[in-house]
């Protein structure tokens, strides 16, 4: 397992060595001095740091004089973002909308909201590590579409982008400030990086997505080469499907990318064939990247979360959604402040797939199982903080009415109604508020194996202090065996 020093983006460990680095000259002599004061100047000046030119334009003072900043804390003192895009964005051709002096990286999605999820912020994290713009697509409805129409939704109307981007101190932008699809649709052409072929051993193409056909992109994809791709086991964990972050951002930079150019494929549209962009860096899909191997977000040390997720908190409104059905739920007056309960995501639906031979009442790890887990997680949350926890709101995708009986017997235990959630704000937001109340327990019960408990642990781990426990399943009695990651 690398070191934390190694998961940390260089440019932030450059921060702490220039400073370090200064202090040291100053103390030599008296011309030291002056040499330190320069480069301290020349730091401030430079506090932008992480393109060609600054992408922050500081608030007050922006140079801090401490060496001991926190390692995530890497934003200068009330950063605000310069625009990276031209005035004339969105543009009827995105290449109108991006500025000469800046380089940005992208990637579409295509699976179920919450992978779709991690791929941004793995997107987001190669942008770190490559220096460069993130440019984000909307989610496209795939799940969702199970229960009625929907389009696509930014990104900014889910996560409170302001915020992660005066948190992460970067510029992050979506394709809709980009390219304006309104208008006449233009197509652009466009080289990307094949990367799903080369880690999917049974894939002779590039991963599929909606968004360039969306936005009237014509991709010319070129095979990654196969070192991008980790092999067999890693850390303990089956990573043979999986792409590595620091394999693909070496891709980024013109050295690695000008060595691994090999014919590409002509694009669907126009059949041109085109070398993978230089100033968009762009990958077909990020889903399956790790920085060990492969199921990061089950473990703390994951970097893509720990230097992105955690930053990206749910909107104002949907939070404030989230509460006010928990409330409801519950039976407490709208504006009566939330009380303190624990969230439990049960995910069985698809699951059913993995049970082999044991029927589904064998399989899926019975209410009694989260009920002992509800008790330790109350003892817990006592020991921590002191609060006696007295609520339990149950989020699932089932929809047996006789499993649903065996939750409600349990005292305190509730689910928020979402009877009239798709008529009122769309088929998206059932799930957007079940993810942000997952977020705000303070503990957490999840699904052993689910990417949606997955993120909602991290959440409640970081935002909450709380604890979480992943209930496992497949079998009779499986969360009462031992285990570890």
């Amino acid at each position: 397992m690398k070191s934390d020093r190694q998961l940390v983006p260089d440019v932030v460990l450059k921060r702490h060595r220039r400073t370090a680095s200064a202090g040291q000259i100053l103390r030599r002599s008296r011309f030291g001095v002056f040499v330190g004061i320069a480069l301290v100047i020349v730091f401030c000046l430079g506090a932008g740091w992480r393109f060609r030119e600054p992408l922050f334009e500081s608030v007050g003072s922006s140079c801090n004089s401490s060496a001991d900043t926190n390692l995530a804390d890497t934003q200068v003192s009330a950063p605000t973002v310069r625009n990276v895009l031209r005035e004339t964005a969105p543009a009827v051709h995105f290449r109108d909308a991006l500025r000469p002096d800046t380089k940005y990286i992208t990637s579409w999605p295509s699976a179920g909201w919450t992978n779709d999820v991690m791929t941004y912020f793995n997107l987001i994290y190669l942008g770190l590590l490559t220096e460069r713009a993130p440019i984000i697509p909307p989610f496209t409805p795939t799940h969702v579409l199970e229960k009625g129409s929907a389009s696509e939704v930014d990104f900014g109307q889910v996560f409170d982008l302001p915020r992660m981007q005066r948190d992460m101190g970067i510029p992050i932008v979506e394709w809709s400030q980009v390219k304006n699809i309104s208008a006449d649709k233009q197509i652009d052409e466009l080289g990307c990086w094949n990367v799903w072929e080369v880690s999917q051993d049974s894939e002779k193409h590039p991963r599929d997505s909606w968004i360039p056909q969306a936005y009237s992109l014509d991709i010319s994809y070129t095979t990654a080469p196969k070192w991008v791709r980790f092999s067999g086991w890693n850390g303990g964990h089956w990573a043979h499907r999986h792409t590595s972050f620091w394999s693909l951002a070496r891709l980024g930079f013109s050295d690695t990318r000008n060595q691994n150019l090999i014919t590409p494929l002509p694009s669907p549209k126009h059949g041109v064939s085109l070398p993978p962009d230089e100033q968009l860096l762009c990958f077909d899909y990020l889903y399956y990247v790790g920085s060990q191997g492969g199921d990061e977000y089950d473990w703390d040390f994951a970097p893509a979360w720990r230097f992105v997720g955690k930053y990206a908190h749910f909107t104002p409104a949907i939070v404030d959604l989230a509460n006010a059905y928990v409330k409801k739920a519950i039976g407490i007056p709208e504006d009566a402040p939330t009380p303190p309960y624990i969230s439990i995501h049960v995910r069985h639906h698809d699951f059913k797939a993995l049970c082999g031979s044991y029927t589904l009442q064998e399989c899926y790890a019975p209410v009694s199982a989260y009920a002992k887990r509800v008790e330790e997680q109350k003892a817990k949350v006592l020991e921590r903080t002191g609060v006696t926890v007295e609520h339990v709101v149950v989020t699932s995708d089932e929809t047996d009415p006789d499993w649903w009986a065996e939750v409600f017997a349990h005292e305190g235990w509730v689910t928020p109604d979402h009877s009239q959630t798709m008529a009122r704000y769309g088929a998206w937001y059932p799930v957007f508020i079940d993810a942000a109340i997952q977020a705000g327990g303070a503990a957490f019960l999840g699904t052993w194996s689910s990417t949606m408990s997955r993120l909602a642990a991290r959440r409640v781990e970081d935002w909450q202090h709380g604890p979480t426990h992943m209930v496992r399943w497949g079998h009779p009695g499986a969360d009462d065996e031992e285990y570890t990651l």
